[in-house]
């Protein structure tokens, strides 16, 4: 069984070795050297890592308290918004950029934008899209860290004074605090990588809304492989040191 199973596990792992190794066919030093230091591409890479990061804090920022309470209460409607939170999964990233756009050509989204809040075309935009990609994610990930903490922890604080908040804070969240942190890598990564809803929301504006996704699809588009490889393999990079991260992360913990 341990056999026959495993073949499986190996298979896996050469079919994404095989399209690692197939990038390195196209490069060299020189190509590498020629496209990190094109200002389009550093602007698209520093555009990423900060949209990235601004993500990621505002989606923990939400679903902490989100997750705690759909963890330990019983909510109107809780199946309703636990259905909600799986929208980023079952809806293409397309089609919930595309929703995201008709939300802003209703009254609503007309009063967010005279207040500050455009989306099209924008940083906004690709804030706006990568949050809403992701913060349904984190939510569902720190709910299950939380579900997998004994509420009686929190009761026996209770019982010896401590206010619900100062229970929470004292005694649940440091113990889910490393897998906060490890969704909240793997969020950045998701965010990093987020493309369909971003190039709906805000385009593929060079020097504006190019983030590195939509640099790779742009650079494809004028076939150009092996720019578009390069790009690859900065994003590939870095969602590697992600996941490493993330299981130094798991095995600490």
């Amino acid at each position: 069984m341990k056999k026959t199973f495993s073949t499986f596990a190996y298979l896996q792992f050469f079919i994404y070795l095989f399209l690692i190794l197939g990038l390195f066919y196209f490069v060299d030093m020189k190509i590498i050297l020629y496209t990190i230091g094109n200002k389009r591409v550093l602007y698209a890479l520093q555009l990423s890592l900060m949209t990235a990061t601004i993500v990621m804090i505002i989606s923990m920022i939400f679903s902490i308290p989100s997750a705690y309470v759909l963890s330990r209460f019983n909510l109107p409607f809780k199946t309703l918004i636990d259905a909600f939170l799986e929208l980023p999964l079952i809806v293409s990233p397309a089609a919930l950029g595309a929703m995201i756009l008709i939300f802003f050509s209703t009254p609503a989204g007309e009063f967010l934008k005279k207040h500050g809040i455009d989306v099209t075309f924008t940083v906004m935009g690709i804030i706006v899209a990568q949050f809403i990609s992701t913060v349904g994610i984190a939510t569902r990930l720190v709910k299950t860290i939380f579900d997998e903490i004994p509420i009686r922890l929190e009761d026996v604080a209770k019982t010896l004074g401590a206010t619900p908040y100062v229970a929470f804070k004292t005694i649940t969240l440091p113990i889910a605090m490393k897998g906060i942190i490890s969704t909240a890598v793997l969020i950045w990564a998701k965010a990093l990588g987020e493309f369909g809803a971003t190039i709906t929301v805000a385009g593929s504006m060079s020097m504006k809304t190019e983030t590195l996704p939509v640099a790779i699809f742009m650079s494809l588009s004028s076939a150009n492989l092996k720019e578009s490889v390069v790009l690859i393999m900065i994003i590939l990079f870095l969602g590697i040191v992600s996941t490493m991260i993330i299981r130094r992360l798991s095995i600490v913990h």
